[in-house]
């Protein structure tokens, strides 16, 4: 009699844990680029929101004013669709959103981009983003928000600062 052998009990949950041992590092490497990616899309629309104010301070001797008043998306912050007055759809078709906006995260202001200006000055924050590196930021980064270090970047003009936004 011949017997074919085959794969024991043992042998069979071993292959298998050492699967999902491999396809769950997988998964959280995953996650860590999949951030890095919300991470420099978040950066690259505030650095071309910037160059849109600059575009409108250059037809119209001031930035698109707020009354000092913080606007934006979030439900805190008045959720404005039109946000930044004045560049839709003349500057740009439709202003951006936070890729992982998430309305209820920060007490209610979180995972928004905000903008407040008095005309002379501006201040555009991607606000408490969510799974992001932003609590690591460096003060030599150009998004670094002196005023919300650890949950915000920002872009600003120089007088923004003096402003205290």
């Amino acid at each position: 009699m011949s017997r074919t052998r085959g794969f024991t009990l043992i042998e069979l949950l071993v292959a298998i844990s050492i699967i999902g041992l491999l396809a769950s590092v997988a998964l959280a490497s995953l996650q860590g680029v999949r951030s890095k990616g919300a991470d420099a899309d978040r950066k690259a629309q505030l650095k071309q929101l910037a160059v849109i104010l600059d575009l409108y301070y250059g037809d119209h001797d001031a930035y698109p004013s707020t009354g000092g008043s913080w606007m934006g998306k979030s439900p805190l912050a008045g959720n404005h669709a039109m946000w930044i007055p004045g560049l839709t759809p003349t500057y740009i078709a439709e202003l951006p959103s936070d890729p992982a906006y998430t309305p209820t995260a920060c007490g209610g202001w979180g995972g928004t981009y905000l903008y407040i200006s008095n005309g002379v000055d501006y201040k555009l924050i991607a606000h408490c983003p969510q799974n992001s590196s932003v609590a690591s930021t460096q003060v030599s980064d150009e998004f670094y928000d002196p005023v919300r270090p650890t949950w915000a970047w920002q872009v600003s003009t120089p007088g923004a600062s003096a402003a205290g936004w």
